[in-house]
């Protein structure tokens, strides 16, 4: 971000030389390499399975691809920096060859696996812990010179469904983005996205005022992206289950739009589309 800009909201974000115009919310499709994640329709199997889905996510309008090779679902089972490069890479230099015009996340907390990736073709960082469970990991988007999207987490995925606790949840995970900010800004890192962490460490209360106060996170001047899909904070509340969760997915979307969000990171991602162009209308 240049100096004249520095106190407007960030517009555009630059993704190894493609300019990502964010005046308008985008869309990101959820794709995990993984066989464990907790929506089960979202895992693939193979690099084919993979393609398909993100040739599917990109007709229906999606910008972004996350390709995650490590479940962060709650009590999550750890896997090695060898096994996620494993399931990660082919399908990054798939996907960036096979439909070149996809925008590529990879969704890693790992310094390596975000190296090896993105030499691979993928062209945004999306660090579920903001650096703090891989100290290199700032200095790496730095050398690599591409955006990062960082998400606020109390613990880690086997230990943030354990009794979290704010005293004030809002204001703390204010305070802990500010931080991170102010040392991503030392290290040059120019395009940053903010993310609150909705179901990362938080209760449905923790969940929902985070929500009723999202326009705090506006003080930034980052792109704000939200995850809701077929969450807890969704199905826990209506009483249902993962897969029965699209519809209230949508209500949360289509808040969080009104609120100031930037990108919508889901599994269906024709619904999320949908959602943006309403919205969008709406307010003209």
């Amino acid at each position: 971000m240049s100096e004249k800009n520095f106190l407007e909201a960030q517009q555009s974000i630059n993704a190894k030389g493609r300019i990502i115009n964010l005046s308008e919310p985008k869309v990101m499709g959820i794709l995990n390499i993984t066989p464990d994640s907790f929506f089960g329709a979202s895992r693939t199997k193979s690099i084919y399975e993979a393609l398909s889905r993100a040739e599917k996510f990109l007709k229906e309008g999606a910008t972004f691809i996350d390709i995650g090779g490590y479940s962060s679902r709650p009590g999550a089972v750890d896997v090695s920096i060898e096994e996620e490069l494993y399931r990660t890479v082919p399908v990054v230099e798939a996907i960036s060859t096979m439909l070149p015009e996809a925008v590529i996340s990879i969704d890693t907390f790992r310094a390596k696996v975000a190296e090896e990736t993105i030499y691979a073709g993928a062209h945004i960082v999306n660090d579920i812990s903001a650096g703090d469970l891989d100290e290199g990991m700032f200095e790496m988007v730095a050398k690599l010179k591409v955006p990062y999207l960082m998400m606020h987490m109390q613990g880690t995925p086997q230990t943030m469904h354990q009794n979290p606790h704010y005293e004030n949840v809002t204001l703390e995970v204010l305070d802990y983005l500010a931080k991170k900010i102010a040392q991503l800004r030392a290290l040059k890192v120019h395009d940053v996205i903010i993310d609150p962490g909705f179901g990362f460490g938080k209760t449905l209360e923790h969940n929902y005022q985070l929500l009723r106060e999202m326009e705090a996170f506006k003080i930034f001047k980052l792109p704000i992206l939200v995850g809701f899909s077929r969450k807890g904070m969704v199905y826990k509340v209506l009483g249902t289950t993962a897969a029965e969760a699209l519809n209230g997915t949508t209500v949360l979307n289509t808040i969080a739009l009104q609120k100031g969000a930037k990108i919508l990171r889901v599994h269906d991602v024709k619904e999320a589309v949908e959602c943006v162009k309403l919205v969008e209308r709406l307010q003209g």
